[in-house]
This record gives structure tokens, sequence and C-alpha cells, in this order.
């Protein structure tokens, strides 16, 4: 089997404590030289440090950010042409609005995610502060019950006392859950809430019958629970660091 396209997570995979090491580039340009493609696939929405990671692994390349529910397409004139979604998924008002008030009653530190590149949060904590920080993004905080634009995603941050199965017990109907944690921030996890049926796996789908592949023709390389979907289905999958049984 030949790989002709490579799917790869940020937090975890590409990125560790102490960021990307050298050796990647240029195993990517290698690659990339012998017609392989890439795509970022991670729940980090399009915007700074991700969107840097995407240019550099295919600067006019297709990738998926916000767990799935964004699809975006680069140029290769970067810095005039801003990225293009090509595929994006809202989250149902009316769940959106429960999961909202459900992390309120919780006490949980809640960002939510517009199409539009929209980055809210709901109070301020450590925790909302340190992610920012990550994501190299500055967030506006907000009413994440009224909003200009509709929500593509929302995610909580849980810390090691969260009530996080209060949480995933309590989600309404419509809304997927996906785990995830970063090395940048040791014992947090990151539920990040999409539409009912919008994962990695469905937007990575998307990213191959675009380029007239099939998944059995790419190969993923992930570390997390939402990344295993996709690893089953490629034709290569590939557990990274701290990955569960599969």
């Amino acid at each position: 089997m030949r790989v002709r396209l490579v799917f790869v997570d940020v937090d975890g995979t590409l990125v560790g404590r102490d960021g990307v090491p050298p050796c990647v580039w240029p195993k990517v340009e290698s690659l990339r030289a012998k017609g392989v493609r890439f795509a970022l696939v991670t729940g980090r929405p399009g915007r700074g440090e991700a969107l840097g990671y995407a240019r550099r692994l295919e600067p006019s390349g297709l990738h998926v950010f916000e767990s799935g529910a964004v699809v975006l397409a680069l140029s290769q004139d970067a810095h005039t042409l801003p990225a293009t979604p090509l595929k994006v998924e809202a989250l149902p008002e009316g769940a959106a609005r429960e999961a909202v008030r459900l992390a309120r009653r919780l006490g949980l530190p809640l960002e939510g995610y517009t199409a539009e590149g929209g980055f809210y949060v709901e109070g301020d904590s450590p925790l909302l502060r340190d992610h920012q920080e990550l994501l190299g993004l500055q967030a506006e905080g907000a009413d994440l019950l009224h909003l200009p634009s509709p929500l593509v995603r929302l995610q909580v941050l849980a810390g090691a006392e969260a009530p996080l199965g209060a949480l995933l017990e309590g989600l309404p109907p419509g809304l997927q859950a996906h785990l995830a944690e970063s090395p940048k921030m040791p014992g947090v996890r990151f539920v990040s809430l999409t539409k009912e049926g919008v994962g990695k796996l469905t937007a990575a789908r998307f990213v191959a019958e675009a380029h007239g592949l099939s998944l059995e023709e790419a190969a993923m390389v992930g570390d997390g629970e939402n990344d295993l979907e996709l690893i089953r289905a490629v034709g290569m999958g590939i557990a990274w660091g701290t990955l569960p049984p599969w």
C-alpha cells in the first residue's frame, strides 16, 4: 500500500512539551517532494499557531480544525489570501444553549468557537488564560448564549477536580464529545463538543475525497482518544505517545 495522504494531530503528536521537534519539517518536505500530501487534523481553531502549522505542513492543502467541524483550504499565496472554509458544521442552536447552561451550573471554564474565527470565553480562570497562551490567540469575553454568529464548537477545560462525569452524562442530544489532552497543559482534559456525527473521521474522509483518494490510501498519526476512530479507519494508523490500547 502506498500512502498518498498523511493526517497529523497537533497536541501530543506534532507538538510536544517543547514545541515541534526540528527534525519534523525536513522530513515533511522530503515526503512532499515525493508526492505525499499532508493535512492537519486538530481540535484547535484555524487561527494562531495551528494555522501556522497547517501552512508549513501543506501550504496549499486542506486542513481540519475544530475537532472536525471546520475544513479550511489554504492558498500558496498565504500572505494575501485568507483560508477558505470548505466545510462547516454548526452546532444545533438548542443543544448548544443547553450545553452552555450545563457548564455554567457545573462551574466549568467554557470556550466557544465560530466558523468565522470567533473565539469567546465566559468568565475568567487560570485554565482559560493558559489555553489562550497555548493557542497563540486572545479570546473575547462574551455571553455564549448571545453571539453574533453560530457556534461550531464548544469546549470545556476540565482540571483534576472538575465534575467531568456529570458534564458527559448531562450532555443534550445532538452533541458529540471529543476528549483530548495537551503536553503543554498537563492534568487538563479538553472536552470539545461538536454536532452529533461530526468528528475528525468525517472531516478527514471529506479531505481525502477532495484529493480524489480513499482513506485506505491515507495514514493518521495521533495520540488521543479523539484520534482513535480515524486511526482505525485509514490504511496506516500510527498510535503515538500515550494513546490507549486499541
